[in-house]
């Protein structure tokens, strides 16, 4: 089988090119932890082969060993390939960040690109195993909010990806790994602590730049609650248009909803937690912009993961799993996939822009929205005009007439005392009401 090239294997002529192959070492242990390289083959895999002899193996040796800092002891041989002389040679280490002649290295691909004292911070955190959510945090279990973490085990229940119900907030909490000799970790602070330094600025604009808002919030509270608050801005801000088929009235909106969500969450789960920098959304004329203060991996692109080549990159493993656990996550490293997929499906532009302060997101929003034939744009005349969270039960309600009120708060994104609130108004204006028992029942909209 022909050798080639990759984020593992780098291929030399011949010794000749010793200097490079000690910075490929280095560029792929910080990577990877583990390597080859082969001398003797052209980088487009051709076997040419290598003059071998004991000093050749001692002249590798002596260079890995004088140049790579801190030390290692790879494996280098001799071998025959095509029937010629070759030398493999194979390393490992678990030291990271590794350095040559002085220098920090990574593979991106086939190529060995020097480190930014950025990503030599985050290479020296991984080694340590250090993560901002890991931290103790000063908070105390009297700031947990309880019915948020009651909220999130009926969700995550009804999602059958935890096997245990509410019994206490510290038990909870200790399952999920969210403390420590018995304290809070900081993940545990921002899921499901309403008092902590999150925050997202919300603002709409009159046109397409940041001159004259039309409206500007500030929300704060834990991820859960602030989930909720930003899906219910972006949705009273877009354009909705209302199809009526049998009495059935559907509201579409000009941005997928599914997109928006993944799009929050993924702002929230992936965000830089030690930069003060809030997140922020932006309601422009033409655009819809979803900011967060957490740079996107240097040696990957937005495309790779939407093509779905690439596995997730998690700069917060604990929140991540807490809300894969909700199924506010469906799976990991298929977030702008999904966001993608949706906006395609709906013919919705979206675009992906890796900045030196962040990441943003930006769906653009069409301008005739609402004004096709047939089409009534807004709330049909003759019907009170209903809230973000009770056309959010309509469309589950239309979707599902056999939906449960589990299903609302897992789908909805809603918290058990909003679900019941919301049912009540929605029955109290003749729109909804329930047929049959709890059990077999099932909804009606409309008298």
């Amino acid at each position: 089988m022909k050798l080639k090239e990759s984020e593992t294997v780098e291929l030399k002529k011949s010794t000749s090119e010793l200097k490079e192959a000690v910075i490929s070492i280095v560029s792929i242990l910080n990577k990877h932890k583990r390597g080859e390289i082969y001398f003797g083959i052209k980088n487009n895999g051709e076997v040419v082969g290598q003059t071998v002899t004991v000093n050749t193996i001692r002249e590798i040796s002596k260079a890995i060993s004088d140049y790579v800092e801190p030390i290692i002891f790879p494996k280098i041989n001799e071998i025959i390939l095509e029937g010629k002389k070759c030398i493999h040679v194979e390393f490992f280490g678990e030291h990271i960040p590794y350095y040559a002649f002085g220098r920090s290295y990574i593979r991106v691909g086939d190529e060995d690109k020097k480190i930014n004292s950025r990503e030599l911070e985050r290479l020296i955190l991984r080694k340590n195993k250090i993560f901002w959510e890991e931290e103790i945090s000063n908070k105390s279990l009297k700031d947990v909010h309880e019915e948020t973490v009651r909220d999130f085990v009926e969700r995550a229940n009804v999602a059958k990806r935890i096997n245990f119900k509410f019994t206490t907030v510290k038990s909870v909490l200790n399952k999920l790994g969210l403390m420590r000799d018995g304290k809070l970790l900081k993940a545990a602070e921002v899921l499901f602590c309403d008092n902590n330094p999150l925050e997202i600025q919300a603002a709409v604009f009159a046109g397409a730049d940041k001159l004259t808002f039309l409206d500007i919030r500030q929300f704060k509270g834990n991820i859960f609650q602030l989930l909720e608050q930003s899906e219910s801005y972006i949705k009273e801000h877009i354009n909705w248009r209302a199809e009526l088929k049998e009495r059935v009235r559907k509201e579409i909106p000009e941005i997928p909803i599914r997109a928006i969500t993944e799009a929050l969450v993924n702002s929230l789960c992936h965000r830089d937690y030690t930069n003060r920098k809030g997140n922020e959304i932006a309601i422009f004329k033409n655009r819809v912009e979803i900011y967060n203060p957490g740079k996107f991996p240097e040696e990957y692109t937005p495309k790779e993961f939407i093509k779905g080549m690439e596995r997730s990159i998690l700069r917060n493993p604990l929140i991540a799993h807490t809300l894969y656990l909700s199924k506010d996550i469906e799976r990991w490293g298929s977030g702008l996939k999904r966001i993608s997929d949706a906006c395609k499906e709906e013919k919705v532009t979206v675009e992906f822009h890796e900045l030196k302060s962040g990441f943003l997101m930006l769906f653009e929003r069409k301008s005739d929205w609402g004004v096709e034939k047939g089409v009534e744009k807004g709330v049909e005349k003759g019907v009170e005009k209903l809230s973000e969270n009770e056309k959010k039960l309509i469309l589950l309600i239309t979707k599902n007439p056999s939906i449960s009120k589990a299903e609302m708060i897992l789908n909805g994104k809603l918290t058990k005392k909003t679900v019941e609130y919301n049912i009540e108004s929605l029955k109290k204006k003749n729109i909804l009401k329930r047929a049959g028992g709890a059990k077999g029942g099932y909804w009606v909209i409309g008298s």
